[in-house]
């Protein structure tokens, strides 16, 4: 890939990676490729938040799991965290000083109208969870956008203004009146507020930062969490998240991006809700860098082999996607991962496909595909045809 340009001259200056399943499929990995390929770029978080798992492998003596940084922050590339964005200031102190641990040294830009997730938030999480077993994170993420929709807003920019954080984190703390004696986990979020205020790495922005005082930045990367059949308004309800997963946010931020859809060479879901094709028999071998685990609040970790027609789903309810002037491509993940033949299944029927030529070009028909690129290995110098 030229920097600047995608193959057949289409000029970049703004990409979106999205998932196209479930989740975990491979998102971290191609943004982190981008991010090596294209000039002066900045990383933009644009749905979701503090509960995405991006996990990018530069060698095997430096990986790293992103919640609250941008997936090319290995590679020194900064990030805008957007309003669409939940904070989690814990969160952020924490994986900033385990990236300082590593010999990184990030920069984070959280605009000041991100929602600010509490302890309380975190806590109501679970509970609702445990009654309801949609499939949450537990981390707080959806009963922060159902505060701020119920007018109990604490946002970025409130944190540097004491007073302001104060009266409005006590009023949080009497909206959740069953949750008051939460100890320790409030002492730590007052302490990571006040870090994170005098912090060199994290700044405080009003919109998508043009330039730093060491970047020009040129290209955005749009870094997608979770993925379209999670979206609130396309996936299978209750069992969604509680943001546009898809397009939506990022063609409300006023940019027009080519799209890289992701998708692992089978399906996974972590947690509870509908998934297909779970009673095949598949061929999936043990993913040896896998970061989801079993059990927890999630829930457990499920494969099984890839279904077209949701893939196929997701991408027309998003109708950016669908009606793209450019073909956009789809990134394959984990191809290494399937032994023997290939199995998917379209309009109802399995097919067993004898190689891995046949299983791609199986998939660029069915879903009317112009490029599709593919992975093998965890290091995110492997992507072969992106460009």
């Amino acid at each position: 890939m030229k920097q600047g340009t995608l193959s057949g001259g289409i000029k970049i200056n703004s990409i979106a990676v999205i998932g196209a399943s479930f989740g975990d499929e491979g998102k971290g990995k191609v943004v982190s490729y981008l991010c090596s390929c294209l000039e002066n770029p900045l990383v933009i978080r644009f749905s979701g938040g503090h509960q995405a798992g991006h996990h990018v492998v530069i060698n095997d003596k430096l990986s790293h799991v992103f919640a609250n940084f941008g997936s090319g922050t290995l590679q020194g590339v900064d990030t805008y965290w957007s309003p669409y964005c939940t904070v989690d200031p814990v969160g952020i102190m924490t994986e900033l000083a385990v990236l300082k641990s590593k010999g990184i040294n990030p920069m984070l830009y959280v605009d000041g109208k991100c929602p600010v997730t509490t302890p309380f938030d975190k806590t109501e999480n679970i509970t609702i969870n445990n009654q309801n077993k949609h499939g949450s994170c537990g981390v707080g993420f959806g009963q922060t956008i159902q505060r701020e929709e119920d007018r109990y807003s604490l946002l970025f920019s409130d944190i540097f203004s004491k007073s302001v954080f104060s009266i409005k984190l006590g009023l949080i703390k009497d909206c959740y009146y069953k949750h008051l004696t939460l100890g320790a986990s409030v002492f730590d979020f007052m302490k990571a507020a006040v870090e994170l205020r005098d912090s060199k790495n994290i700044k405080i922005t009003n919109g998508v930062p043009n330039f730093s005082l060491d970047n020009d930045y040129s290209n955005y990367i749009f870094e997608g969490s979770q993925g379209l059949l999670l979206d609130q308004n396309i996936g299978f309800f209750p069992h969604v998240t509680r943001s546009n997963t898809g397009t939506k946010n990022i063609l409300s931020m006023g940019y027009d991006p080519y799209v890289y859809l992701v998708t692992r060479a089978y399906q996974t879901r972590h947690g509870n809700g509908p998934m297909t094709n779970e009673r095949l028999t598949h061929n999936i071998k043990s993913n040896p860098v896998e970061q989801q685990v079993k059990g927890g609040v999630q829930g457990n970790f499920r494969i099984a082999p890839l279904d077209l027609d949701l893939l196929k789903y997701g991408i027309e309810r998003d109708g950016y996607i669908n009606e793209f002037p450019f073909p956009f491509t789809l990134v394959i993940t984990c191809m290494d991962l399937i032994q023997n033949s290939f199995i998917l299944t379209m309009g109802g029927e399995t097919l067993h496909l004898k190689d891995e030529e046949a299983f791609v070009n199986t998939i660029k028909r069915f879903l009317k595909i112009g490029r599709i690129a593919i992975s093998r290995t965890p290091y995110f110098t492997d992507i072969e045809g992106m460009a």
